[in-house]
């Protein structure tokens, strides 16, 4: 099952896939007038009072839960992965897919924003499910089959790939980093703990969560940041090193640390790619759904605090975990060939472990306090995601069953599932961004135009129209 698991997943995240994510990244990046420049502005708007907007939840509110859902496992062992599938190269294109993945998050949540709905409680309803219906409805009202099944897919593939990318593999996460430290734990102790926490909040709608997630995020990514920083001074000469390293592996099929892993082009664009999706979502169409319930007055205003998402998740803390992980790699060979023995989900939170226990007491306890807090606030934001997206299909009453599973297979990932479920995750989070490249793609031209109206002629605090009330659908 493993087998045709992975040969699975090296097919869907093959060249194809690699050359739509890329290069929807760069043409977007163009077409937006190069939004990335818009970035000290963005993020001075994320930290900013509301502006009287329309909404469940603030702006910084829904980009902290967003953020919660992307700095987690994917910065920290989704880079170690990478670094041990792809080689060290993998990191240097986890960064670029980032950087211009920022144009990426931008249109998506532009798009979100722009066709998002009210139900009959009042609440605010987004993402690519309700793009694919509103912005392609006829004037009856009805809605073309293929921009039904693009809505239809985009939410069955997210159901999946956040039972795996946003429960399991989390809860793996958490129970390889605690039981990597502190032996003593058991991973059924670990479970048992991740659904007592988990079920706490969730159950109580995206207000909680983005409640705990406001608070979390920048202190946890804050002492975490700082760590790596410590690491990197300890490292500091071999620091250089890991830099050339990193790139030469890129562009050329280099073997690193004395041959241990051998490093191809094309096997660093897969797993760097992938990571990097992975890691700050951009072209996925995740955070866009949390974006859309945020007091916003117009869809470019919120486009913009979100797209800073992808610039701390892997602008920032992927590229100083990866060069963390690299230079300690460099500095330590010991190290390097006791995780290459065995590259797996649960050696490249070893990696990880290993690297902080450099830092003399206080290293091991920052990153598990850390990776728990992470992965732990992750499983927070993607449970919001698919309760959004089982709303859609089944309405409110598929909602309670979903969670009950979401809780229940954080704790198997726990135990022990979790590196089947990555892969599954890596297979879902593939199919689940086609039909939101796809539409964003399609509608790409009209939210250019928008953005140079709003944006570029300095119209941020023009109000856009209202969102309209829920229409008959499936959904409710």
């Amino acid at each position: 099952m493993t087998d045709i698991l992975t040969t699975i997943d090296s097919f869907v995240w093959g060249p194809a896939m690699i050359a739509l994510l890329l290069g929807t990244h760069i043409y977007l990046t163009f077409r937006t007038g190069f939004i990335q420049r818009k970035l000290p502005q963005a993020i001075r708007m994320s930290v900013k009072r509301d502006g009287g907007g329309k909404g469940d939840i603030s702006s910084f509110g829904a980009l902290a839960t967003a953020l919660a859902a992307t700095i987690g496992t994917g910065s920290i062992v989704g880079v170690a992965t990478a670094l041990l599938a792809g080689g060290p190269g993998a990191i240097f294109w986890m960064w670029l897919a980032g950087l211009f993945g920022i144009a990426t998050k931008y249109v998506e949540t532009y798009a979100a924003v722009k066709y998002r709905v009210r139900d009959k409680s009042g609440a605010m309803l987004g993402g690519a499910m309700f793009v694919w219906k509103r912005a392609f409805a006829r004037k009856d009202g009805s809605v073309p089959w293929w921009a039904t099944l693009g809505a239809v897919s985009f939410a069955g593939f997210a159901i999946i790939a956040t039972i795996g990318t946003g429960s399991a593999v989390q809860a793996a996460a958490i129970s390889g980093i605690i039981t990597s430290s502190i032996p003593a734990v058991p991973a059924v102790a670990v479970g048992v703990v991740i659904v007592a926490a988990v079920a706490a909040v969730i159950f109580g709608g995206v207000n909680s969560i983005a409640r705990v997630c406001e608070w979390l995020v920048p202190i946890m990514a804050g002492a975490y940041a700082l760590g790596c920083l410590v690491i990197m001074g300890m490292n500091f000469s071999v620091l250089g090193d890991a830099v050339v390293l990193i790139v030469e592996c890129a562009f050329t099929a280099k073997a690193a640390f004395g041959g241990a892993v051998g490093s191809g082009i094309i096997m660093a664009l897969q797993f760097g790619c992938a990571r990097g999706l992975f890691s700050n979502e951009s072209g996925l169409g995740t955070a866009p759904i949390v974006a859309a319930a945020a007091k916003t007055k117009n869809p470019a205003d919120q486009a913009l605090i979100a797209m800073t998402g992808a610039f701390w998740s892997t602008g920032v803390i992927c590229l100083l975990t990866g060069l963390v992980l690299v230079s300690t790699m460099i500095a330590h060979p010991d190290i390097a060939q006791s995780v290459l023995a065995n590259p797996s989900l649960a050696t490249g939170a070893a990696l990880a472990s290993a690297a902080f226990a450099e830092i003399p007491v206080f290293g091991t306890p920052v990153l598990v306090l850390g990776m728990c807090s992470f992965a732990y606030s992750t499983i927070l934001g993607w449970s919001y995601y698919g309760n959004r997206c089982v709303a859609y299909l089944f309405g409110p009453k598929g909602i309670k069953p979903y969670q009950v599973v979401y809780v229940a297979v954080a704790f198997f990932g726990a135990i022990g599932v979790g590196d089947v479920v990555w892969t599954i995750s890596d297979i879902g989070n593939a199919l689940m961004a086609i039909p939101n490249i796809i539409v964003i793609l399609l509608l790409s031209g009209m939210i250019a135009r928008e953005t140079r109206h709003f944006v570029y002629e300095d119209h941020l605090d023009e109000a856009a129209d209202e969102p309209v009330p829920m229409t008959k659908g499936p959904q409710f």
